[in-house]
This record gives C-alpha cells, structure tokens and sequence, in this order.
C-alpha cells in the first residue's frame, strides 16, 4: 500500500526485541461493548459500495475504550474497508461512525484521533528515525526541542534510543516496524489501527510480535483494531474477535466463545479445524447420524424433526474412550485409517463404522496413543461428547 504516512506503517523482518513493557448472532452479530460505560467506539448501520459492488453491508458494532478486537476473515470480507472507514481512508456510502461521543462520520482523516499501522512500509527514507517519529508531532505545530523529546521517549520505550540518527535503509526491518509503531504513538491517539502489520513476518519473528504487540498495548491502555486473516493471531491478542464474511459480521466474541461456541459453520470452518458429518435431526437433543443416535447439547431452534442437519465437532474432543468417557450413549467402535504425528498429538483418521463411510478427525495425545498403542489399522472405541457437539441447519 503507497499510503502517505498518517502516523505509523508496519515493516516487515524482525521482531520488536527490546521493547520496555514499564455474543452477538449473525445476522450482523456485533456485540454492544463489555461493561457499564457508553463504547469508545461505535459504528451504525454502515455500508460502503464501489460501484455496484457493496464491500460492507449495514455492519453494526461497539469497541470498549482500551480493548484489543481483531477484524478476521478470509480475503474480500470487508475487513480492510471497514478499518479503512473507521480511519477516513475510504469513507463509507452511508452509517454513522462515533468515537468518544463524538461524530467522525464525514470527518476527513486529519481530523480523526487516530494512528495506523500499514502492511506495508512507510517511512520517510530521506528522514532519520527521529525526525520519522516526530514528523506528525511537528506538523501540528509542536515545538522543534518537544517534539524531538517526545519521539526520543518513544524510541526508548520500543528498544531504539540509540538508533536514532539512523537513517531508515541502515535498520533492519524489524526495526522499522517499530520505528513505524513509535510513530504511530507518538501523538497519544486515543485509537491504533493496524493493518495486517505482521502478515510479511516469517513464523518465528510473527510469535515474537504478537507477544510484543499486545504487551504494549496493554501498558498503552489504547483502544486497538487490528486486521488479519491469520487465525492464529486473532485467537492469541486479541480481546474480542468479530468474524466478517461478504461484508456482514458474522460473530464477534472471545477467543474461547468464538472457537467453543461457533454460531454457523462458517465460523466453525474458519475458526481451528472442525469435523462436518451429515445428520437427521430426531428431536432437540438427538440426531440420527449414519446407523447411531447421538446425543447433543440442544439449542437447535426452529428446525423440524427430520430435517437435515449438519453436527460438529472439534478434533480434540473425540475421544479414545477408556470406561471413563462421559459421552453416555455417543460410544462407537472406529479403524484408524491413518494416524500422523505432530508432536504432542498425533493427528487420526478415524472411520466407525456406524457412520456409513464419514471420516472422523481426531487429535489424539501422544502420551495415550503410545499406552494404548494405536496404531493405523487398529480398531478404538471412542466417545463424541454430547456438550461438544454442535448442531446446525444443513447448507443447502
């Protein structure tokens, strides 16, 4: 992205070493804030069209001042838009967006009390680190000696003091991004937008900054967007998470929620690895799967008995069953058609046989599968837990 620096871009390569750490439903599943107070953030009924094409479809949702939330979802939901519009960057067609209390709607991005952080880099490479993070101080005004103060603070907060008069060719990337990440703050904005800041990262400097990223935001106590299609990422920093697909909201809650209590399939696809097995409903705490009748948690409203349904369930929670397993009346004998270890679990293939050809994923522990001795080829009995289990209207 070729945007003018507004307050902070990411860099790719690196980590942030040294930096000094001193339930909502779809349609539109956007969650009215955690506690008492009015949200810092708030966003009505927005929409935004390029041409015929609409990119956000009347999304809906309320940020709490100092929360960490996390816009994720496959490419072309409308997760970018929407933190484009919040910024001013591409404003919306129509909706109302207010931060603070205050009407930013029609304001221009100058106007807004925001930093961001772009995907790609941004800096000034004819400006030393310094005059970098003290660019947005001095363009409104700031005086020379304080704004210099302010940005060398902020360097020393993300482990840069003495790179200072560097220019930014002569850091590495992961400096830059932190570089980048000071400037952002350096005006004390009251939001910090980050746009896929860690996307470019290979996977061990990506753990590293996550970690990083939201220790400094928590000792910032500020109000934090972040977007990201990296699952992993959202599931680890954030505090809330809204799951977005073709411009709508699907769901927005904690990590645990989120991943425990998917609302459809797609958040349960989208979110972790899930099993799908096609099933008749029996009544609201039954369904027919293959030759069995499972037990499961119920909630299933406004489904007739006999309609098809598609039941859930998560790798982890099949289990091999030992006599302890509380899975009353979901036991099935199963061959293990392949049997893959990752290290602290082995990754089965399970085929019962009361499942008419279904294939069961399961994560099995390495501790158990070498007691047990499973093996490919060999038969288990195993358990789905009725509280694991989740139900929902067969896609047609």
């Amino acid at each position: 992205m070729g945007e003018r620096p507004l307050g902070v871009s990411a860099a790719p390569d690196d980590a942030l070493d040294g930096i000094k750490v001193v339930n909502a439903e779809h349609p539109q599943a956007a969650a009215a804030g955690q506690g008492a107070g009015a949200p810092y953030l708030r966003i009505e009924q927005l929409s935004k069209k390029f041409g015929s094409f609409e990119a956000l479809k009347n999304v809906s949702l309320a940020i709490n001042e100092g929360e960490f939330v996390c816009f994720l979802g496959p490419s072309g939901c409308g997760k970018t838009t929407l933190l484009r519009a919040i910024a001013g960057l591409d404003p919306q067609t129509s909706g109302t967006i207010e931060q603070a209390g205050r009407d930013i709607s029609a304001l221009p991005p100058s106007q807004r009390d925001f930093g961001i952080v772009f995907q790609s880099y941004a800096l000034f490479p004819n400006l030393t680190v310094i005059k970098n993070v003290a660019y947005g101080l001095e363009n409104r005004k700031m005086r020379r000696g304080d704004a210099r103060k302010r940005a060398a603070e902020l360097l020393d907060m993300v482990g840069l003091a003495d790179q200072a008069e560097k220019f930014p060719a002569q850091l590495s990337g992961g400096q830059q991004q932190r570089v980048a990440l000071a400037r952002a703050l350096a005006t004390s904005p009251g939001l910090l937008l980050l746009d896929e800041p860690l996307s470019a990262l290979d996977a061990k400097v990506r753990l590293h900054l996550r970690k990083e990223i939201k220790d400094l935001q928590r000792r910032l106590n500020i109000t934090t967007i972040m977007v990201t299609h990296d699952q992993e990422e959202a599931l680890t920093m954030a505090d809330r998470i809204v799951v977005m697909k073709g411009g709508v909201i699907e769901q927005v809650g904690t990590a645990d929620e989120i991943y425990g209590d998917p609302v459809n399939p797609f958040v349960a696809d989208f979110i972790g690895t899930m099993n799908f097995l096609p099933g008749t409903l029996i009544d609201q705490q039954h369904v027919r799967l293959g030759r069995v009748e499972v037990q499961h948690a119920g909630g299933l409203h406004g489904v007739a008995p006999g309609s098809r349904v598609t039941v859930c369930v998560r790798p982890e929670d099949v289990e091999i069953d030992d006599g302890t397993a509380a899975a009353a009346g979901n036991h099935m004998e199963a061959r293990v058609a392949e049997l893959d270890f990752i290290g602290n679990f082995f990754r089965a293939r399970l085929a019962p046989d009361c499942l008419e050809g279904m294939i069961l994923a399961a994560d099995l522990p390495t501790p158990l599968v070498r007691s047990r001795q499973v093996s490919r080829g060999h038969s288990v009995r195993i358990a789905l837990p009725s509280h694991r289990l989740r139900v929902y209207p067969a896609v047609s």
